[in-house]
Order: structure tokens, then sequence, then C-alpha cells
């Protein structure tokens, strides 16, 4: 009997210690201190994640993933890689500096000049981030619109007669007819005209009488003659005329009037046996050897427009044919239905008057104009009203949000003036950063998500996780009894509360409302102090990070802290 208790004894002992390391081997420890666990991840597919213990729909249970813990070496996690004579280049691998040449120094993981926020290497490839290099290049632009023909201002005539009559006879009676300078438009009977043929005819004759008489007689004689010979010509009786009159020694019923110019009949408002009245408008001539061309162009296309500069024309019905204008006008003012601004283009017309006044052709304005200038593309950036931002990467899976100030645009390209430099990584596709104004706040906070969160979830969705230290080796709870589980949530309700009163404490510290006196902030009095980019009234004399969003505090002057917090609409004392 004696025997058999020794030998259960001696297997139960040897049992223990056989469980003991097995259990060893696979606790959730290192080093004696127990690891956090982040989430839980479908060993199949990584990209399903949980912040509670669940299975698989294969069955499978999920498993834990650990926060990094340091080594015992006391070695901190790499973030990214920087140049250290220019800190804008970086890069997710060890190298050399482009400009330098000196090797990239790293950034780890919790210094205070690290940048950015961190996403998840998964989370990145699943919501698509792509990625490209700043570069600096040649900015040119081509400008397209439509314009329509018209006649040349300055080549357009109006006809009319400076004396009352009636239309005798009609030489150009239909519009569209090309007339020549003087050409015969019509003839016309006006009494007036008639007795002043007659006062002319008079002067000469009595003219004659006195050819023998005194110089002063004579000259008084010759005063007439001129005259009422200059009265016929100021009202556009020709020289061909007056002579005829003076030949015939008798006075015409009606005088013709000629075409001034050359040009097409654009409009005839004359008729046969009209009576017509001094300065009335008979025809509208116009020279179409040169017209216009006027197009509407954009706002911002002004810059990229100069007078001067050449211009290519197209008309639909005569494909394949260009023309060449020259720009000579931009219009000081802007219509304010279609918001554009007019410009007009001078053409010299072919000979078989292809541009007709009336017609549209596609215009095409090339630039003269080359920006050299560092430029991203115009799907890169998130426009949010008062603020223009552009997402960067900084490697090592983090991303920094920027403020930039932005140039001109072209072919989908964008100028950059500041915050971003040549050689920089910029984010240009992303289903987050394409979001719309209203919720690009949000997107932002969701690529800031706290360690342990899916970012490829909403945030309302997960649920702090639990502390799993109790968990058996299947993660399931241990049974327990009721009154250890009410004294379970009753201690993990008062932790809660203490870290919330912390939180709001720290909140309160350098969360600044009403009207913020910086002075009083700058305790040093050293004036500067740290103000966080995203929520200017987070302001605090040390480094640090904000309390709402979790970036890292940037240092800065008072004059520069204040012109932040008033440029966003908060007061300062």
């Amino acid at each position: 009997m004696k025997k058999i208790i020794i030998t259960a004894i001696l297997f139960l002992v040897v049992g223990l210690g056989i469980g003991w390391l097995v259990f060893k081997s696979t606790s959730p420890s290192e080093n004696g201190k127990e690891r956090k666990v982040l989430y839980y991840r479908n060993p199949m597919d990584p990209a399903q994640t949980s912040p509670t213990p669940k299975k698989a729909p294969d069955g499978m249970d999920y498993v834990a993933v650990y926060a990094e813990q340091k080594g015992g070496s006391g070695e901190k996690k790499i973030a990214y890689y920087q140049d250290p004579m220019h800190p804008w280049f970086t890069s997710d691998k060890p190298g050399k500096a482009p400009d330098c040449g000196m090797d990239l120094v790293p950034v780890y993981e919790g210094d205070e000049n690290v940048e950015g926020i961190k996403i998840d290497p998964v989370t990145v490839q699943n919501i698509g981030v792509r990625i490209e290099t700043v570069k600096r290049q040649k900015l040119n632009n081509i400008v397209r619109t439509t314009g329509k023909v018209d006649y040349d201002e300055t080549k357009v005539t109006t006809v009319t007669t400076k004396i009352m009559g009636w239309v005798e006879k009609l030489f150009v009676d239909y519009t569209g007819k090309y007339i020549s300078k003087g050409q015969p438009l019509f003839e016309i009977y006006s009494p007036e005209l008639v007795s002043t043929q007659e006062e002319y005819l008079q002067a000469i004759r009595y003219l004659k009488k006195v050819s023998k008489s005194s110089d002063d007689v004579k000259n008084g004689a010759q005063e007439l003659v001129s005259s009422a010979k200059r009265r016929l010509l100021y009202w556009d009786i020709s020289e061909k005329d007056i002579d005829e009159i003076v030949k015939n020694n008798a006075p015409k019923k009606t005088l013709t009037i000629y075409s001034p110019v050359n040009g097409t009949v654009v409009e005839k408002m004359v008729f046969k046996g009209q009576q017509i009245m001094a300065g009335m408008e008979l025809y509208k001539v116009a020279d179409l050897s040169d017209v216009w061309v006027m197009a509407d162009v954009y706002q911002v296309d002004l810059p990229w427009i100069r007078l001067g500069q050449k211009v290519d024309l197209e008309l639909s019905y005569l494909p394949g044919k260009t023309y060449k204008g020259t720009l000579t006008y931009i219009y000081p003012y802007l219509n304010e239905e279609t918001k554009t601004i007019k410009v007009r283009t001078e053409v010299k017309n072919t000979s078989d008057y292809n541009f007709k006044p009336g017609m549209f052709a596609t215009v095409k304005l090339v630039s003269p104009i080359s920006v050299d200038a560092v430029v991203v593309p115009d799907q890169a950036i998130i426009r949010s009203g008062e603020r223009t931002i552009a997402v960067m990467s900084l490697g090592g899976g983090y991303f920094d949000p920027r403020d930039v100030k932005l140039g001109v645009a072209s072919d989908g390209l964008v100028q950059v003036l500041e915050g971003i430099k040549e050689g920089e990584k910029i984010v240009v596709s992303s289903q987050f950063l394409i979001d719309s104004e209203s919720n690009l706040k949000a997107a932002i906070q969701q690529m800031k998500g706290h360690e342990g969160m899916d970012m490829s979830k909403p945030m309302d969705e997960q649920k702090p996780i639990e502390d799993h230290s109790k968990m058996n080796m299947n993660g399931k709870d241990e049974p327990k009894k009721n009154e250890k589980i009410k004294s379970k949530k009753s201690d993990t309700k008062n932790m809660e509360d203490q870290d919330m009163k912390n939180i709001d404490h720290q909140k309160s510290a350098i969360v600044h409302e009403g009207v913020i006196d910086l002075q009083a902030i700058d305790e040093n009095k050293d004036g500067k102090v740290f103000q966080d980019q995203m929520d200017w009234n987070v302001i605090s004399d040390k480094p640090g990070k904000c309390p709402i969003c979790g970036m890292t505090l940037k240092e800065s002057s008072i004059k520069e802290a204040k012109e932040n917090l008033i440029k966003h609409g908060f007061k300062v004392k």
C-alpha cells in the first residue's frame, strides 16, 4: 500500500513539473513581464482583426498580436531614416543622402523628433495608398476653349447721307454684296442740293463778269464760288459730278453717292423711293480681310496668357486645317454670368473668306510661359476651405498631413510654393484622402488611430481591449464566481474613472479656451511655445503631444503662435 502511495506521489510531482515547463514556454510573457495584447487576427487571413477573442469562419481561434517589447539590450525600434542635413528627406531603408552623400540617420519610435502618424502596413495596402516622389520640372500649359468669329470693329463702316432727300435709283440693292471704294451706291434727289448747284453756277457767272474789275471784287466773287463748291464737297458730291455741272452749265436733279470703303454689305437699310434724312444709317459695310475671334477663358488660366502670343484655330467644317492668329487684347472685366474673361484673337482671313462672322472656332492658346517649379499631382491635394493639405510619406509606415501653399496648375499638375520640397514622397491615391470636405478631419483623425485599433474599420465599431491576463490557453475566460466578476468590473470601472480624470486634467492644462494669453503660457519667458498644428488652441511651454489628436507639438515663436490663432478664429490677449 505504501509503495502504491509513494509511486502516485512521484507521478504527481513529475506531472506538475512537466506542466509548469509547458505553461512557461507558452505563457504570453517575456522576461517575467506580461506582454500587452494589441488585438486578435485570423491566422489564415491577417487582414481580419478583432479587439476581442473570437473564432474564424473556418472554426480556428483568432491569435493574439502583442505589443513590441524592448529587447534586453534596451534597443529602440526604428521608425524611418532621415537626411541629417535636409530633415525633409526621409526613407524607410538605410542609405545615402542624395545631396550631401552622408549616411541617413535612424529616427526611433517614441522620440520627440519623430513626426507623422503610424499606420499598419496591412491597412496601407487595404486602403490602396499609392506614393510618388516629388519632382522639379518645367510646367507649361495649353488653354483650349471655343471662340466666335466676329467682325473687326476697326474695319466696319456705316454709310449715311448729310442731306435730306429721296432715293431715285439704288445701285447696291441686297445684303452680302461686295463693294469697292468709289463704287456708286444710290442717286438722291434733294431740293437743297439743287439750290446749292444753282448758287454755284451763279457764282461762276458772276466771277466771269467781274474778271476786269478790281482785285477786291474778283476776290469776293472767287470766295463765293469756292464756298458753294465746298458745300457740295461736304455733302459727298464728287469732283466728277461738280465738273459735269459746270460743263453743262445746269444743275442736275439727282446726284450719286459713292462707297467710301472696300468691303461687304452686312446690313442694308435703304430702299428705292425712300425718303431719307440727314444722318440716317443706310448701309453697314465690313472689311472681312481681317476678322476677330472672341474666346472665353477662366480666371485660373490667366497666368498662362500674354498679349502677342500665337494662337492655333480650327474650324469644324474644315477638319485637319489649322490657322494662325495673334492674341491682341485681354478684356479688363469679368462676365458675371459665365465667370470668364474674354480675349480677342486677330486672324488674317483667307481669300475664300473661310472665317465667316458668327461661326464657332476651336481656340488653342499655347502658353509662352514656362515655370520651373516643384510640382505634385493635383489629385494628391486635399482642399478643405481654409486649409490645403498634402499627406507625405516619411517611410516605415509613417505619414505626415502637411499644410501647403500652391501656385499655378497645368495638365493635372500643381505648383507647390511652400510646404513640400523636391525628393520627398507624397501620397497620391487613397480612399480616405479623397473623401468629401466634411469628412476631412474625421479621415485624418482615423489616420491618427491609437495603437491597437483596427484602422480598416470605423472607430465607433471598435471596443477597447480588455485585460486578457486571466485567459486560459484556448483564449477563453476561466470560470469565475459572480462575486469575483462583479468585483473585477468594479475595479475596472474605478481605474477607467481615474484614467479619465488624468486625461481631463492633462487637457485642461494645455487646451485653452476663450481669450488665450500667450505670455502667461510662456512660463520660462524664452519667447517660444509648443503648438499643435491641427488643434491650434493646444499650446504648452514644454514639448509634448496633443491630448486630442496625439500629434507632437511644434515649436514656434510667440508671434507665429499668435498669427496661427488669429488665422483660425481664436481670440488672443
